[in-house]
């Protein structure tokens, strides 16, 4: 079992002077500690789950690069990217950027984006079209990444995009393209996408967990897909409690997890001192995950 650190809280007492530093040694130190990947949200308010949309919150692909600036060896991404944001080929560019300037450190996490996006895509201008429509978009959006990363440079014709021509120099480091993770449980048309495109799923962690796997494992069946290719992926807070008298319980479920397939488990890191809590993290849990 992998275990990666999303950054969602930026909210510190010094205030957005002291940003820099902390995301940064959060960063440098779950790298450290045995944390393999590092995750930040593609939002623009702040979420409540966090807090109030006034919070402090950093975009993610600015916040990424300064990540990669910082790091050596954890990989890179977005949970997840609302397709509708960007432009695809703009997208595609971006993640090609960071994945060379990162030494081939990035992936792309994408989805269609949440209805609680909706404040923040109405009150910044950004596009949030019905969600009938993200799907469709997400997948296109999927297929031109694939397209400018294989270095086919021809037109795209699609419902929603047509690009003249998908040049993308330079190509990503990472061979044979950064992997592309697709966030969500719906049955229908998520897990059916990642089963067609994706290198890697991200699920909430539910009770209805197993199902899911199930029924992505059905999509790989119809599709011809090897489901073993496809990596399982779960979003679940991480909190070592005081002194890590949490970290008992958290291993019990990490352990749990992984007998069901799941592979990599990314979350926030609670607590109200986050690098304490990371350490602790690193310390009591980390080690005894790896073995799961």
């Amino acid at each position: 079992m992998k275990l990666g650190v999303a950054l969602a809280d930026f909210t510190l007492p010094q205030g957005p002077r002291a940003i820099p530093r902390h995301v940064g040694q959060m960063a440098r130190d779950a790298e450290h500690l045995g944390f393999t990947r590092v995750a930040v949200m593609d939002h623009l308010f702040q979420i409540g789950a966090v807090g109030a949309a006034e919070r402090e919150m950093l975009e993610a692909y600015t916040t990424l690069g300064f990540l990669a600036a910082s790091t050596q060896r954890v990989e890179l991404l977005t949970l997840v990217t609302s397709a509708a944001y960007r432009e695809p080929g703009l997208l595609a560019k971006m993640v090609t950027t960071l994945d060379v300037l990162s030494g081939g450190r990035a992936a792309l996490g994408i989805g269609t984006g949440a209805d609680f996006n909706l404040a923040e895509a109405r009150g910044l201008g950004l596009p949030l079209p019905p969600l009938a429509e993200r799907f469709e978009r997400l997948e296109e959006t999927v297929r031109i990444c694939l397209q400018m990363w294989s270095g086919d440079d021809s037109p795209f014709e699609g419902k929603h995009y047509r690009l003249e021509r998908t040049l993308n120099s330079p190509a990503a480091v990472r061979r044979p393209h950064p992997p592309i993770l697709i966030g969500g449980s719906g049955e229908q048309k998520t897990l059916r996408l990642v089963a067609r495109y994706a290198d890697a799923c991200n699920l909430f962690h539910s009770p209805e967990l197993p199902h899911k796997l199930d029924v992505l494992r059905r999509h790989c069946d119809d599709l011809g897909r090897d489901y073993d290719e496809i990596e399982k992926t779960v979003l679940l807070p991480l909190d070592p409690g005081p002194r890590g008298a949490y970290a008992k319980g958290l291993l019990t479920e990490l352990e749990r997890l992984g007998r069901i397939g799941v592979q990599h488990v990314i979350g926030p890191v609670r607590g109200t001192d986050q690098l304490a809590a990371l350490h602790a993290l690193g310390e009591y849990v980390v080690p005894e995950a790896l073995a799961f």
